[in-house]
């Protein structure tokens, strides 16, 4: 039997989400509502007694002081349209399992198969609406047809005595579970065809190949002593697209790539991960000898690297793109919780310390007509924030640093990049505790939630454009709050030794997971049908590949599997058996007793062909713009300010806890009303030690309109000189590289391949000059390599993008320096060389112009500032230091001065040029290793001395008052402005977002 529980606000109490709905209605719709009442809904689909039901209305579901509650009647009243918006069939329902949860304790019974809660929430908009208004607010707003259905109700078709008719979204599969056999003896277009139509994304070369492989007499007879025919199942084939991936093969990054420079001489490159990434890392660790503190790079879910004697320091960086696309909250709610799996499932656990975020959207104030199914950028934007908001608070992990990026072109794909770090014992039970091995014997275990449909084709999906026929299933909705129970089970049991190697379930579930863990013993054997479901009627080769959340594999001795499955049950953590290990050499599956999957593990992980993909450079012809120097700079400052890419991010930041765990020491943001945008973070770990941590990252795609190898020096840079601005250790860091790239491969669709596989290959080249140049090494990264939308004739392609994260240490979080000015008559220095490198930039982009004077980075000279400034922070010379980036100069002296409520004198007459240079470029290149930093007068002779072999500019001092007062180069008054209006300028734009 089914029951209704309504439940809403008394008369009276005010409805804060009905208000924010009402004022976002206006906002993104224009639409003019009298008011808005929420009402939540829970459809209970189990055998209980009405005084169970009854019980659970008035205790769990319900604050009786605020609210009432209802079963089976409505509290509906005083509407004009009512729209009641709940999840489809088979979407993750956090709320429904906590009630399902709640019920279940009071009941004191478990729910039976088919049993659940699910949620649902009714909005009752009062004003003058016509249907078609409605319409557009629940599909435009409310809801995403993706994963949510809605109904909608004028207060005319309303039944005010039995209200809406009970409405289960249960999962129905049609079918018994059964295993397809597909015939692959057919035409190369049949081929192909079965890929597009199966959501595989594998091209005709690499169905042949195993079109080939299943036709192999020695695999026919292997095949047969397993039970199986010639024709390959359902299971296997999606186990080998999952396997075989961009996604997770990284196939573009390991191909063959023939490059021709801009002078046509041919070079060919044996992959850009083993060419550039990994042989930066070997040749920089070649360098630091003794010194090399990296402990694991490349071989598991994240970097590892030495924190100090006794702890090692985890860190990764992941993306997820394309579900973001499709639903923004779920997929960035997910991106964040499955990159906290990776931390906590590298070596033999971790436990997490801190988040970081970046992402890049369209403008949310976007007004231009969206192709066929894109969702709005300021949709894309709120939905998020808020999944990562969810995902990282609800966990108790701080977010400590971030950016947001714009560009009209993010408009086709967002970019959702979400990074975490974690801490580990150096050993443990007298063993490293980075390293991991299974044995031959081991159990193959999943811990944590349960599998459903989400989650499918994910790791396919997301290794394609965003198409027509995205598939719904590769939406997921993580679980924060069961995925950080089985966190901290984890812990327990690996502290207790009761497992020998654990990795996560993220892209492609099960196959991935256990697939990648048996290459240590050759093989495994799994019983499918034993997995636990959110709900019956998945088929085998679901329950494979799906991606449902909040689960790890381990690899569990014989002899401690009783003791893991009982610590688990006694931390409420399912825990379940799914088979063992073994040396077969196969990837074997089988379901109640019956194989579905023999497949090869040899074939499976090594059989991907390896692509050819030409590469042809020609630098764009591009020019400087020739407009005049504006007559009012500071009102050019002003604007400038107000830029999406340099306003404060305050109202996103604000919405995620960077103080729980009690560690963070410089924070996202700084300053006398803490409201200035720190360059870094620095995060103390163990709070009985001043040792610290800490994380910054660069990130400048506008730079690759002009060439993709300045754009990832600059990237680098940009990271380094935040880093180090805060006081981290540049002899002590490690960088990670994560590339969001649009289609590099020559096509039809993509005519223009060859120049974005040569960006491409340049980017790679400087990441491998430039980290050997600063001595860092990579310690993982990721690439997303489709973020590209086509619909029709509608192609929308990202620029090409790099966010370069670096991680490290400083020796002593009380020697950090913050960006802002500290205190009246304080000496102010501009440390490095200003040249005229305007193209890309953020003013030039003001003025609806790129240029082509691109920054530029020299790496020693760079490197020779950088240990020059850690020298002054270890002398404590610097009262405060600041990075030049977005906006140069005019932006960095703006930013130092309000976060700091005092005002500067500044001298333009002083800064340093290598050319004859007009005031605008003097004030707003964006050339890069440049720091602004305040001196105590009495530190002046001795960080002169320190810096008198480097370019260190005097531009004036801290004024006591509250105005920025800049001399233009002819000694006129420039700029003269109150530091207020400043700040005004540069939080105004997101303030209300």
């Amino acid at each position: 039997m089914a029951w209704r529980i309504v439940v809403g606000l008394k008369d009276g109490v005010l409805d804060a989400r009905g208000e924010r709905v009402k004022k976002e209605i206006r906002d993104h719709l224009g639409l003019e509502l009298d008011g808005v009442r929420t009402i939540d809904v829970y459809t209970v689909d189990a055998e209980l007694s009405e005084e169970e039901v009854a019980a659970a209305a008035r205790g769990p579901f319900s604050d009786p002081v605020i609210q009432e509650a209802a079963v089976d009647a409505p509290l509906a009243r005083d509407f004009d349209i009512l729209i009641e918006v709940g999840f489809r069939p088979g979407v993750t329902d956090n709320v429904g399992r906590t009630a399902r949860e709640a019920i279940q304790y009071i009941s004191g019974r478990p729910f039976g198969p088919g049993e659940g809660v699910y949620t649902s929430v009714q909005y009752l908009l009062r004003g003058k609406l016509r249907r078609e208004d409605a319409e557009r607010i629940a599909s435009g707003f409310l809801g995403n047809g993706l994963i949510q259905r809605w109904t909608i109700v004028s207060r005319e078709e309303f039944d005010p005595e039995r209200g809406l008719p009970v409405s289960i979204p249960r999962v129905t599969s049609g079918a018994e579970p059964t295993v397809r056999h597909l015939d692959l003896e057919v035409s190369d277009e049949d081929l192909l065809a079965i890929s597009r139509e199966g959501m595989l994304a594998l091209n005709l070369e690499e169905m042949k190949t195993i079109q080939a492989h299943i036709a192999d007499p020695g695999v026919i007879a292997a095949r047969k002593k397993a039970g199986l025919g010639a024709r390959l199942t359902d299971a296997e084939l999606e186990a080998i697209a999952q396997t075989w991936s961009e996604h997770c093969k990284h196939k573009i990054f390991s191909a063959k790539i023939e490059y021709r420079d801009e002078a046509g001489k041919l070079e060919t490159i044996d992959s850009l991960f083993k060419t550039y990434i990994v042989g930066a890392t070997r040749d920089v660790r070649k360098k630091m000898g003794k010194k090399d503190f990296c402990l694991s790079v490349f071989k598991d879910n994240a970097g590892v690297i030495r924190f100090n004697d006794d702890w090692s320091l985890v860190f990764k960086v992941e993306t997820h793109n394309s579900p973001s696309a499709l639903d923004p909250y779920g997929g960035a709610l997910t991106g964040i919780v499955g990159v906290n799996r990776d931390g906590v499932g590298t070596g033999m656990g971790a436990r997490l310390i801190f988040n970081t975020d970046v992402f890049c959207f369209a403008s949310p104030f976007f007004d231009k007509p969206l192709p066929a199914r894109l969702l709005h950028p300021r949709r894309i934007f709120e939905g998020v924030v808020e999944g990562v908001e969810h995902g990282g608070n609800k966990s108790g992990i701080p977010t400590v640093n971030g950016s947001l990026v714009f560009d009209e072109r993010f408009a086709g794909k967002p970019l959702v990049y979400c990074g975490t770090a974690a801490i580990m014992p150096a050993e443990l039970n007298g063993k490293p505790c980075h390293e991991k091995k299974v044995q031959v014997g081991d159990h193959i275990v999943m811990a944590g939630g349960r599998i459903g449909k989400d989650g499918i084709h994910g790791a396919t999906f997301s290794s394609e454009e965003l198409h027509e026929g995205s598939p719904v299933t590769a939406v997921q909705i993580g679980d924060p709050i069961t995925q950080r129970k089985m966190f901290d089970f984890l812990l327990i049991a690996r502290d207790k030794g009761l497992y020998n190697s654990i990795t996560d379930n993220g892209a492609g579930g099960l196959s991935s997971s256990v697939g990648e863990m048996a290459e240590d013993t050759g093989g495994f054997e799994m019983h499918l049908d034993r997995a636990p479901l959110k709900y019956p009627g998945l088929q085998p080769w679901e329950i494979l590949i799906s991606e449902a959340q909040e689960r790890m594999t381990m690899a569990v001795p014989p002899e401690k599997l009783e003791e893991f499955i009982a610590l688990a049950a006694e931390m409420d953590v399912e825990a379940t058996d799914l088979g063992t290990f073994t040396d077969s050499g196969y990837f074997h599956c089988l379901y109640e007793g019956k194989t579905v999957t023999c497949l090869s593990m040899e074939f499976l992980h090594e059989g991907v062909p390896q692509m050819v993909i030409p590469a042809r450079w020609q630098a764009p012809d591009l020019k400087e713009p020739s407009q005049p120097q504006p007559l009012d700079m500071e009102a050019t400052l002003q604007h400038l300010l107000g830029q999406l890419n340099i306003c404060s991010k305050e109202s996103v930041v604000r919405r995620y806890d960077h103080e729980v765990q009690a560690g963070t020491v410089v924070k996202p943001l700084t300053g006398v009303a803490n409201d200035g945008p720190s360059d870094a973070a620095v995060f103390r770990p163990l709070l009985d030690s001043f040792e610290g941590v800490v994380v910054s990252h660069g990130i400048c795609p506008r730079y690759s309109d002009i060439d993709a190898y300045h754009m990832m020096a600059c990237a680098i840079d940009e990271g380094l000189r935040n880093y180090v601005a805060v006081g981290g250790d540049i002899e002590h860091v490690a960088g990670l590289d994560n590339f969001c790239w649009c289609d590099p491969v020559l096509s039809d669709k993509t005519p223009d391949g060859e120049y974005k596989a040569a960006q491409l290959v340049r980017a790679n080249q400087a990441l491998y000059y430039y980290c050997v140049a600063f001595g860092v090494p990579l310690i993982s990264g990721k690439d997303s390599m489709k973020n590209d939308y086509q619909i029709g004739d509608t192609k929308i392609s990202i620029p090409p993008t790099v966010l370069f994260s670096v991680i490290g240490k400083i020796a002593d979080v009380r020697r950090a320096v913050t960006m802002d000015a500290k205190r009246p008559g304080d000496l102010l220095y501009l440390l490095g060389i200003t040249r005229n490198e305007l193209g890309g930039s953020e003013y030039y982009a003001m003025l609806g112009e790129l240029g082509r004077n691109v920054p530029r980075v020299d790496g020693p000279y760079a490197l020779k500032l950088f240990k020059a400034v850690n020298r002054a922070q270890a002398k404590g010379l610097l009262a405060s230091c600041h990075d030049l980036s977005d906006g140069g100069l005019g932006v960095s002296l703006a930013e130092k001065a309000f976060a700091g409520g005092f005002g500067l004198d500044v001298d333009l007459r002083g800064v340093m040029t290598d050319w004859e240079m007009r005031e605008d470029a003097v004030l707003f290149s964006e050339s890069q290793s440049r720091f602004l930093v305040t001196v105590r007068p009495e530190h002046k002779d001795a960080f002169e001395a320190l810096f008198a072999k480097c370019d260190l500019s005097p531009l004036g001092a801290v004024r006591e008052d509250a105005e920025l007062r800049i001399t233009g180069l002819a000694g006129e008054i420039l700029v003269r402005s109150d530091i207020d209006d400043l700040k005004q300028a540069w939080q105004s734009p997101l303030k209300e977002l």
